[in-house]
């Protein structure tokens, strides 16, 4: 399960890449302005606020940091899915998006249960 999970948030992870880049071409992967998510970095510059945000972090602190992370990118995820819905018009990516909203929705869910569960006193 654990292992399946992990797969699940790397695919995650390089579905929305491709996706960022597919619905903003024009924009490099260095330059996205005018973008808030983790302070107006680019791609490059959110994984690392997120990785930066486990580092020198063991135990219950990594467990609640990586949660935390991970729900956000999650989040980003769907919201860049709902854009395919929105503007896309072809079947094979409204699929995808369909597929990912679903699935990172429930992993959503399920780290927002570890959350309560584990850290919340």
């Amino acid at each position: 399960m654990k292992n399946t999970n992990l797969l699940y948030g790397g695919v995650g992870l390089l579905v929305g890449i491709i996706l960022a880049s597919v619905l903003s071409p024009s924009m490099p992967m260095d330059d996205h302005a005018g973008r808030d998510d983790h302070g107006g970095h680019d791609m490059a510059g959110m994984m690392h606020d997120m990785n930066a945000a486990l580092e020198g972090k063991t135990g219950d602190a990594f467990d609640k940091a990586f949660l935390s992370e991970m729900i956000v990118h999650h989040e980003g995820a769907v919201e860049m899915a709902e854009a395919v819905l929105e503007k896309s018009e072809r079947a094979e990516l409204r699929q995808l998006a369909n597929e990912i909203i679903s699935a990172q929705n429930k992993e959503i869910e399920m780290m927002q249960k570890w959350e309560k569960e584990w850290f919340t006193n």
